[in-house]
């Protein structure tokens, strides 16, 4: 069973409205253990839309629209649909009521306009949910169908988790599971991952499952994701497992978390671990790196806090001004270790969008030792910010995770 993505609507191509209802039902088919493998965005014009869909319905068994089914001139999902399908429409008056109930429970009055929502083409079946003025559509057209939903993502939601995947598992008369998983990489290029990878990737696609690709992330990194479609849950399971540990030995310690894993929840989860804490010094990332801390310890028991002020520059080396600045927020808020970052000539700091790489100093101070390097970092004033948060938590890991 192949199932294509249709999102209808001028406003998703002008980008005036970002389509998250497409990678959300792409999820929910591979959670389903159903292939999608087109998604596509179309405009509110009748001949495109319908070449889009037949197009669809050519290389697919099932698709997926969402929009255009609302009250206005340009909500023309139904009357393309039954152009395909070659059927005439009818009114339903039973959704005219349903309709007009929903207005006058808001004390509103229906307008002439949203009988058109209650237009149906003829062989087609209403989704029974309909949270909202927008009902649902089931259109078959010959031994495939055309599921219509509203372009609202809790209307669309529901009807898919109640109608439209449970009648997908029904027409494909399979019960096999599609799960991922994303490994997590923070030090390595995209093509130097894919090189380290290179024998690992090749064994996979003669295999054909589960595979491995490659997402770049910018600021956040290389990921690798594990695909694999297994019978069930728990066998898929197992191979994600066995494959994560494999690909985990070849990556070394420039692995760093799976899936929604953050390079700052891996830091904080591992000081907690060790029952101790940290505070930072930032001027270059100016409360940055705070932001981002607080987000994942909102009580603080492991970050501690942060001093937000210009980077004192005496001393002999770049490395020691972030020393001294790890070293005083450190002592300031009581904390195990202490981190900063300085950069090198702030005051030439740009944003422009590309130019030479900048130099920054990375320090941790404890107790116990100190220690500092230097590194090249790219990018305008956010991306090099960003860069040198994931940068200086990265070294942190690294030193506790080599003891």
């Amino acid at each position: 069973m192949r199932c294509e993505v249709v999102a209808i609507g001028t406003e998703l191509l002008l980008g005036q409205i970002v389509d998250t209802n497409s990678s959300w039902i792409g999820e929910q088919l591979a959670l389903a253990g159903i292939d999608s493998h087109f998604q596509v965005k179309v405009g509110d014009n009748f001949a495109r839309m319908e070449a889009t869909l037949r197009q669809a319905l050519d290389r697919s068994d099932a698709v997926i629209c969402c929009g255009g089914l609302g009250p206005t001139q340009d909500d023309i999902t139904r009357d393309v649909i039954a152009r395909i399908m070659g059927v005439e429409m009818r009114r339903d008056e039973a959704i005219v009521e349903k309709i007009r109930v929903m207005f006058e429970s808001r004390g509103r009055v229906m307008a002439d306009n949203n009988r058109r929502q209650a237009d149906v083409p003829l062989g087609a079946t209403v989704i029974p949910q309909m949270p909202g003025t927008a009902p649902g559509l089931i259109c078959p057209v010959g031994d495939k169908v055309i599921y219509a939903l509203p372009g609202v993502p809790y209307e669309l939601h529901e009807m898919m988790r109640e109608t439209v995947l449970p009648d997908l598992r029904r027409r494909s008369g399979q019960t096999a599971v599609i799960r991922s998983r994303v490994l997590r990489t923070w030090g390595q290029s995209e093509s130097g991952l894919a090189e380290l990878l290179a024998a690992r990737v090749e064994e996979l696609d003669d295999l054909g499952n589960p595979t491995l690709a490659f997402q770049a992330s910018g600021i956040e990194g290389i990921k690798v994701r594990i695909t694999v479609k297994a019978e069930d849950e728990a066998a898929a399971e197992e191979v994600l497992a066995a494959e994560e540990a494999g690909i985990r030995a070849l990556l070394g310690e420039i692995f760093f978390g799976v899936d929604g894993q953050t390079m700052e929840h891996v830091v904080v989860e591992l000081l907690r671990a060790r029952g101790q804490s940290f505070a930072i010094a930032e001027s270059l990332t100016g409360g940055l790196m705070a932001l981002r801390l607080s987000e994942v310890d909102p009580e603080m028991t492991v970050f501690r806090g942060a001093r937000v002020a210009p980077t004192e520059t005496s001393g002999t080396s770049a490395e020691e001004p972030a020393l001294a600045a790890a070293r005083g927020a450190r002592q300031a808020f009581g904390s195990d270790f202490g981190l900063a970052v300085h950069l090198e000539d702030a005051p030439h700091l740009e944003d422009e969008a590309a130019g030479p790489s900048k130099t920054v100093a990375l320090a941790i101070s404890s107790a116990e030792t100190e220690r500092a390097t230097r590194i090249s970092l790219p990018g305008d004033r956010r991306r090099l910010r960003n860069f040198a948060v994931i940068s200086l938590l990265n070294y942190l890991r690294l030193t506790l995770s080599r003891g």
